[in-house]
């Protein structure tokens, strides 16, 4: 495997006695993107805000480009952009100006810096608005010229901090067609949200954050696995329990099974025969069914299982 352009090894942020990044550890490859997924609260922005030289951390070791971020983070920043989760931007300047404005931050100047800005709107498909002030523009336009904002001085690595919140469906797609292109032309993308359809469309690998940890990292595919065919949660009244679970574990759909909050968790080689299997056997044992909730696989499913929560709770 080559060289890791992002290694991130027990990362620590602290607020006062509250661990917001509690020794997190990854490393993202070139050209990958990269998600991490979780709940508001998760850490997933202090994360990332660390990363892009924003926040110092508390604890742990960062290599980004081969540069160390607690000596180098200097030669760090003109490696990245970054499009933070509140909008960057002067309303009542004009989407140019605005442009103007960051890609001279950038230290761009000249015919240089009016390219830049050409390009950006063009990528993002704002040049017929250029001249608009930023104040006329819907979420969704706003959100896409944050990100050509991000992109006016050609970054090797983007980082992306729920870049789709609050904006319209059709922008939305717009905004990943745009990720997937960049990440096709070979740009390292690390990607925060807690919409877990995003993360199975547009990243190579996940890592499912929760209270400052790492839960689970894979691909997709990976961790919807970890599910195997689903789980199913059944409720059943407590003192049926001693007498169910034996037969529970023993159906032929089962891998494995215990009783948590109140419920039967089933996990399962397939959920609907294992369903159709829980339903026989309770009707055969008189056992009435009080709840019954079957989890699909997916990466919702996935955070449900590690967490005993929701993605949006």
């Amino acid at each position: 495997m080559p060289n890791p352009v992002i290694e991130v090894e027990k990362l620590v942020k602290k607020y006062g006695e509250r661990v917001a990044v509690n020794e997190v550890s990854f490393s993202v490859q070139e050209g990958e993107i990269f998600g991490l997924l979780g709940p508001n609260g998760a850490g997933k922005t202090t994360t990332i805000s660390i990363l892009a030289t924003l926040l110092p951390p508390d604890g742990g070791k960062v290599i980004i480009g081969g540069y160390d971020l607690a000596r180098e983070a200097n030669k760090i920043k003109p490696l990245i952009g970054f499009v933070p989760q509140e909008l960057a931007l002067y309303p009542t300047l004009s989407a140019w100006d605005n442009l103007a404005f960051f890609g001279r931050i950038y230290g761009l100047r000249g015919n240089a810096l009016k390219e830049r800005i050409a390009t950006a709107l063009d990528m993002v498909g704002l040049r017929e608005r250029a001249g608009d002030a930023v104040r006329t523009f819907s979420g969704g336009m706003k959100r896409r010229l944050n990100i050509a904002a991000s992109l006016l001085h050609r970054p090797r690595i983007l980082f992306l901090d729920e870049p789709t919140v609050g904006v319209d469906p059709q922008s939305r797609n717009f905004i990943f067609e745009h990720i997937e292109r960049l990440k096709a032309e070979g740009m390292t993308i690390i990607y925060t949200t807690h919409y877990m359809e995003e993360a199975e469309r547009l990243c190579d690998r996940v890592a499912i954050m929760d209270e400052g940890r790492i839960l689970a990292l894979d691909t997709p595919k990976g961790l919807i696995g970890l599910l195997g065919g689903g789980v199913i949660y059944v409720g059943i009244a407590t003192e049926a329990i001693e007498m169910l679970l034996p037969a529970v574990r023993s159906l032929p759909h089962v891998r494995s099974a215990s009783y948590q909050g109140g419920r039967l968790k089933v996990e399962t080689s397939a959920a609907r025969p294992a369903l159709l299997e829980l339903i026989e056997l309770c009707n055969a044992r008189d056992v009435p069914i009080l709840s019954l909730e079957v989890l699909e696989p997916n990466l919702e499913s996935v955070f449900l299982h590690l967490t005993g929560k929701r993605l949006r709770d």
